[in-house]
C-alpha cells in the first residue's frame, strides 16, 4: 500500500499555531503600548529641555531672553531642524508658543484654551507645555 504524501497543514495545526500567536499578542501587546506612551513623554521632556538650554544659549549672547513673539524665529539658528512639537497631551503636534506677558518672576502661566504647543514667559525665560496647570494634562508639572 503506497501513502500519498500531505504537503499542507491540517485545520488542527492551524488554529493550534493561531492559539499560541494569539497569547503571545496578548502578553506583548501591553508592554508594547506602555513603552509607546513613555517614549512619547519622553521625547517631550528631551525636546523641553533642548529648548531650555537654547533660550538660556540665547540669553548668554544677546543679553536678554527673547522676547514677546520671536521665541520661535530667534531659535532656529540654535535649533538643529524645525521648531519641536510636544508629542503628549491635547498639545500633541501643536509647535506654536503661547506667550505669558506677565512681569512677575514667577513661571510662566500655560494658556488654559491649549491651542499652541509651549507656554513662554519672555521676562524671565521660563517654558512650559502648554497644558492646563489646574487640570490633570500629563506633564503639567514640567
Amino acid at each position: 500500500m503506497n501513502r500519498i504524501r500531505r504537503q499542507a497543514f491540517t485545520l488542527i495545526e492551524m488554529v493550534i499555531v493561531i492559539l499560541i500567536l494569539g497569547i503571545i499578542a496578548a502578553v506583548a501587546a501591553p508592554r508594547m503600548f506602555t513603552t509607546a506612551e513613555q517614549a512619547e513623554i519622553n521625547t517631550t521632556r528631551q525636546q523641553l529641555a533642548v529648548l531650555r538650554n537654547a533660550i538660556e544659549m540665547y540669553r548668554a549672547q544677546a543679553g536678554q531672553y527673547p522676547v514677546n513673539g520671536e521665541l520661535q524665529t530667534v531659535l532656529s539658528d540654535m535649533l538643529n531642524g524645525p521648531f519641536p512639537s510636544p508629542s503628549i497631551g491635547p498639545v500633541s503636534g501643536l509647535s506654536g508658543v503661547y506667550y505669558d506677558t506677565t512681569t512677575t518672576s514667577a513661571p510662566v502661566i500655560p494658556a488654559p484654551d491649549a491651542t499652541n504647543g509651549w507656554a513662554y514667559k519672555p521676562h524671565n525665560g521660563s517654558l512650559k507645555l502648554n497644558l492646563d496647570p489646574t487640570g490633570s494634562d500629563v506633564g503639567k508639572d514640567w
